[in-house]
Parts: C-alpha cells; structure tokens; sequence
C-alpha cells in the first residue's frame, strides 16, 4: 500500500517554523544514561591491541583450529561438543572452513538420503547433532527424538531429571519448523521439567539453565551469548584451557574494535548536536551501536556497522519526528522533501527538520563515497529506496493518528511491517558486505522475501506488545493490540497470546528460510535473523531500547565497556 504525498510544488506555499506556540506531543524520553563517556574511545589509544596480544591470539587460535581438525577423527560427542564451544564462545568465525567440513562429514555419515538421523546416543548428544545440523542449514527429521518417547507416545518421564540431556533438546527444539508437533512437544516437555529441577542442581547449571529459559540460543545475540558463557564454560570442569584462554583474548581483541566505532560514531552524534536542538528526540546512539553489533559483530564487518550505525540512528530520529513531534504540516514537507532526495528543496522545511534532513543527506554521500571506489553503487539506490518506502509509511501512520483512524489488521500490518525499518536496515546492512552483495541479493531483499516479512512481524509484534501501554498514554497511532481487538472483538490479554503465536509461528519461517537450499548466501539470511534477535532481547519484557536503563545497560557494559578478565 503506497502512501500519497503532496506533490512537490505544493512545498512552496508552506513554510513551517517550530514555534513554541504550536501544539505537540511530548513522549518525555529520559536522556542518555551514558552522557560523552564513549566519545572518549575516538582518540583514545587504549583501543589500540598491542603487538604481544595480537601474537598471543594468533598462537592460540592456530592451536585450537589443530584441536578441531584432530576431533574429525575422534568420538562424535567429542567433536561435536568442541564445535559447539567454539560457537558459543564467539570465535567460530576464526574456523568456519573447517565447521563446515566438520558438519558436512557428520551429516555424509549420520544421515540417510531421506534425512534421517541414524546415529544411536543418547538425550544429550542425539539432541546437539540435532541442533548444530540444523543450525548449518541441513534439512534433517525430528525423527531421531521418537526414540526417547514412550510406549504412549508421549516423551519418557525417565529423562526428566536428565538436566543436560533435557537443556540440549529444548535448545534444540527451537529451531522447529512448520508441522514438527515432535518438537513442538519437545519444548513443552523440556520447558516444564527444566524449570522444576533448577531448586536442585547446581548453581552454576542453575544458571545456565535459568539464562537458556530465558533466552534460548537461537533467539540470544551472538556476542551477549559469547560473554555468558564464557562464564558458564570456565565453570565446566571439562573445559579446555587453551580454547578458553583464547576466547577470553579474541573477545577483548574485538571489544577495543568496538570500542574505537562506538567513540567515532558517538563524537559524529554530538557534532551534529541533537541532543541539543532536537531535545524531544531519544539519544540512544550507543544503543543503536550494541543494535547494530548484534547485528554482525566480526571484524571483517567494520565497514558495514559503521554504515549501518549512522542509518539506525538516523532512522530512531525518524521515528520521533513522526511519532513524537512534528506536526501534520511539517511531516507532510518532510515527506516531500526526502521524496525528491535533493539538498536544493529544504528551504520550506521548519529549522529542527532542516538540521535533520542535513546530516541525513551527509550520510547517504559519505555510504557513496565509499562504495564509488568498488563499483557498486547500485546498493545505496536500493537503500534510498527503502528508506523512501519507511518514511512514507511513518507518514501514513501519522495520519491514522490524526484522523483517530483504527485501520484493519491487513491495513496495519502492510504499513507498519514498512514503518519499523526492518528492511530498509537490512538492505543497508548489506552495502558494506562487499562484493558478494550483488545486485541480485539487494534484488532480492527488495521483493518482500519470507524470512524478512517474517522478522518483521517479530519487530512489530514484540514491540508493540511492550510499548502500547507508555506509548497510547502520550498519544500515539493505535498499535496491532487495538486493531486485533476490534477486529476480534476479543479482550487486550487474548489478543496479546494470540500475537505471541504470531511470533512463534514467525520464528518457523525463519528457520524454515535457512534450511538448505537457501535462495540467498547464509551470510545474509544471517544478518535478518540477528535483526530478529536483537528485537527478542529489547523487547521481550519491555521496550530496553526507550527505556535504557536495567537490563540494556547492563549488555552494553559487558559488550563495550568491561574486558573479560583473563
């Protein structure tokens, strides 16, 4: 559904100035909990790894990559709890050639030509080569788990009390996909006795159950994951030393990576002084960072993140101006103006627009710029693209508002899958991927993909499940709560379990989608569903991102701020 705008010679006979006699909502975001500590990182020479830290990971990394190629030839619970390790403990992307050997070999071996699993272990391990087959994209049965039910088809009580067992099949059993009633059942069965057994383990396997319950692997962001468990695998007393010792360095090795983008793009935000004069905007663009590393955290992705920083920033500033402020007359030349994309037609536009509209087009220049020099700069014409379609359907959403317009739940959800930006900050997460971003993959994304519609149900739902409440007592379009409700004329606490399948059923697309033969590369189904992930971790309980404090505070110290003590 496209969203009309005025044509652009109306523009001329309006000039908007935000005046302090105009009427506007007020959202009363709190400010940024971390004031100018991360520009300190720009110029600071502590991001700088040293020649001894570089050499010391080098050794170690060559040592744990002879581990991996030597457990080919040993047990497969063995090799497959190394792979395992090395994937939760954030390094795999150091020895991908060889996981996927490993793998491809596992699966030649264990599995039939009807995907049938036909090796014979037990809960535990049964449930890992389940799970990491399935993680590489392999389309295996669920089959092999029949064997652990009972003569009524129901899962053993006897394997109950299996904590490690039963933690491999739940995390397992999340990446079912549509008509697996197996796993399905799978993850009721894991789900209820795990919890029940947590009073009588261990702390420390305490933990790491109560953390998995919480957010299970498929659903965690890779480098959050990475620092709990490297907690939980020194606490293993079957850990290996060398293989921890280097996860513990790689970490701190990226983290001063990190470190050094986060410092540069927090001293570009206060250059263009937001905060300042855009004061009723959300100043979270060290949360729109830890967004983004979520998104890829590897080194060989600097470039892109930093593209992408400047956009999701952007983008959340977007989101206030529409959302939060602007008025139905100045939207309206804002839509126009970013329409024509031209630096020439901003005249009309009131002055907090125009400081906006400013930095929006410097960054548009500045991705060109660096693309010019690989001959692919048909990529940043797919971004503009997309990001025309978000600010259209952002303007849509304003006027639904204005109108006190509930609109179907087709007509919702075909403008706000739009208005969350999912695939716009896909598309851009692509440009600096290099060269295997071919036209085709932005093709591709362009054309509304199952897996990207999929993550953005997951962002509009989980969001709009935890932001209703603060955002309709400011004034705000309806959400998909007050849409479904009418529709359904069914109660608030209905609709939300019936937006939470929704989700469930969104997450089996997804692990649909990447099930092999993929119709992209894995490197870009991946980046869709991190962008999936980092919604299920700021918006599971509440909306972390908006109100910054508690737990999203806490993943940016672990991420940005505190080295793993080694």
């Amino acid at each position: 559904m496209s969203t009309p705008v005025l044509a652009i010679t109306a523009m001329s006979k309006i000039s908007i100035s935000a005046s302090s006699d105009v009427a506007r909502r007020s959202a009363d975001y709190h400010p940024t909990i971390w004031g100018d500590q991360f520009i300190a990182y720009a110029a600071d020479s502590t991001t700088e790894v040293d020649d001894k830290m570089k050499q010391q990971a080098q050794t170690l990394k060559e040592q744990v990559r002879s581990m991996l190629v030597s457990a080919i030839h040993d047990n497969l619970t063995r090799e497959l709890n190394l792979i395992d390790s090395i994937q939760r403990l954030g390094v795999s992307y150091h020895f991908e050639h060889e996981i996927d050997e490993a793998l491809q070999k596992i699966h030649n071996n264990y599995c039939t030509q009807n995907d049938i699993i036909t090796h014979d272990g037990n809960l535990y391990s049964s449930a890992l080569l389940f799970r990491l087959l399935r993680q590489h994209g392999y389309h295996i049965s669920s089959d092999i788990f029949k064997k652990f039910k009972d003569s009524e088809g129901k899962f053993d009580q006897k394997h109950s009390n299996d904590v490690e067992g039963m933690l491999s099949l739940y995390e397992a059993a999340h990446y079912r996909v549509h008509g697996e009633e197996l796993l399905d059942e799978a993850l009721d069965f894991t789900s209820s006795h795990l919890k029940s057994l947590t009073a009588k383990i261990s702390p420390s396997l305490a933990a790491q159950v109560n953390h998995s319950l919480n957010r299970p692997l498929c659903k965690g962001l890779p480098r959050i994951e990475a620092r709990y468990y490297i907690s939980f695998y020194e606490e293993d007393p079957s850990h290996d030393e060398t293989l921890l010792l280097f996860a513990k360095i790689d970490f701190n090795i990226v983290q001063k990576l990190h470190q050094k983008e986060v410092g540069d793009i927090s001293k570009w935000w206060k250059d263009l002084e937001i905060s300042a004069k855009l004061s009723f905007a959300r100043n979270r663009v060290v949360e729109c960072c830890l967004w983004i590393i979520g998104v890829y955290f590897e080194p060989q992705y600097s470039l892109a993140r930093r593209i992408t920083y400047k956009v999701i920033a952007l983008t959340s500033l977007i989101d206030d101006i529409y959302d939060a402020y602007g008025t139905m007359e100045e939207l309206e030349l804002l839509t126009n103006t970013i329409e024509r994309w031209d630096s020439g037609c901003s005249d009309h536009l009131p002055e907090y627009m125009k400081i906006f509209y400013k930095a929006y087009l410097e960054v548009y220049e500045e991705i060109e710029k660096e693309i010019t020099t690989e001959g692919r700069v048909y990529c940043v014409n797919y971004a503009k693209d997309a990001m025309k379609k978000v600010v259209q359907a952002q303007f849509t959403e304003a006027k639904w508002f204005h109108r006190k317009y509930i609109p179907t739940i087709e007509e919702y959800m075909s403008i706000a899958s739009l208005s969350s930006g999912y695939s716009m900050l896909a598309t851009t997460s692509f440009i600096g991927m290099g060269n295997t971003a071919t036209e085709e993959i932005f093709k591709w994304i362009k054309d509304d993909p199952k897996i990207m519609n999929a993550a953005a149900v997951i962002c509009r739902l989980m969001d709009d499940i935890v932001s209703n409440e603060f955002e309709q007592k400011r004034g705000h379009v309806v959400s998909l709560l007050e849409c479904y409700m009418k529709e359904h004329d069914i109660s608030r606490e209905d609709t939300i379990n019936e937006l939470r399948k929704q989700v469930v059923n969104a997450w089996k697309d997804i692990n649909e989608e990447c099930l092999r033969p993929t119709q992209v590369p894995m490197p870009f189904l991946m980046r869709i569903v991190n962008f999936a992930r980092v919604i299920d971790v700021f918006y599971k309980d509440e909306d972390c991102y908006t109100n910054a404090g508690g737990a999203m505070k806490t993943y940016i110290a672990a991420v940005f701020v505190e080295p793993v003590p080694i």
